[in-house]
């Protein structure tokens, strides 16, 4: 007798082109594809187990969000971090989180410090097993949760848009600066610290000590 319960259906596998998309994107956050190094469409085929079609349309997708430039015949090259780029994150960051950052100090949404603490907590055991990439994440979601917290939906569309940014300037910090994974982490218990007792203006200022640091770290690692 046939039994009632259906198996679930198999889960059906990506694109042959978001495979290589999210190959590719992954490997130029976590430094693995540096910034000059020239990436051909054979190698990233035999790479990801695709032909080259899909690499063609994830390579051009990857050129649209400012990560590559294609040059015909030649390959992509991974375009490194530029000391402007750097500069306009930064300014749109501190823009961002300075004001989102006291409005959570006069208003601390419910739920708001526990989930910093968590991500806190997260961070450093990540910190400990040595997952660069994790832990550039988790740093960024620290901040993301404050953004978020302050309930405005374009700027947390608008902040979601330098994710990209973020995580491949934090990697390269953290690379170039090891011991800035320690610091990274008590300036996010200052930040926290701020926000949990009330005061704004300690909570700004925190975040602009932080978020301003990034500039010259990262300067000094462009070429």
């Amino acid at each position: 007798m046939p039994s009632s319960l259906s198996s679930p259906a198999p889960a059906k596998p990506r694109p042959a082109a978001e495979r290589v998309y999210s190959h590719v994107k992954q490997a130029v956050l976590e430094r693995r594809y540096e910034g000059g190094m020239l990436l051909t469409e054979g190698e990233l085929a035999e790479a990801v187990g695709v032909s080259r079609t899909p690499v063609r349309e994830a390579l051009l997708r990857l050129e649209v969000e400012g990560l590559l430039k294609l040059y015909p015949k030649k390959g992509a090259l991974v375009l490194p971090v530029s000391a402007q780029e750097i500069a306009d994150v930064v300014e749109t960051r501190l823009l961002v989180e300075e004001h989102a950052v006291r409005k959570a100090a006069v208003a601390t949404p419910a739920g708001l410090v526990e989930r910093l603490e968590e991500l806190l907590a997260q961070q450093q055991r990540q910190a400990e097993a040595g997952d660069l990439a994790d832990v550039a994440e988790s740093d960024r979601a620290f901040h993301a949760e404050i953004v978020r917290a302050t309930g405005n939906a374009i700027l947390v569309r608008l902040y979601d848009q330098l994710r990209d940014r973020q995580l491949r300037m934090g990697v390269a910090v953290m690379h170039a600066h090891p011991d800035r994974i320690a610091k990274n982490i008590t300036e996010h218990t200052e930040i926290l610290e701020a926000v949990r007792t009330g005061d704004a203006e300690a909570a700004a200022a925190a975040v602009t000590r932080h978020v301003g640091r990034v500039r010259h770290l990262v300067h000094g690692d462009v070429r």
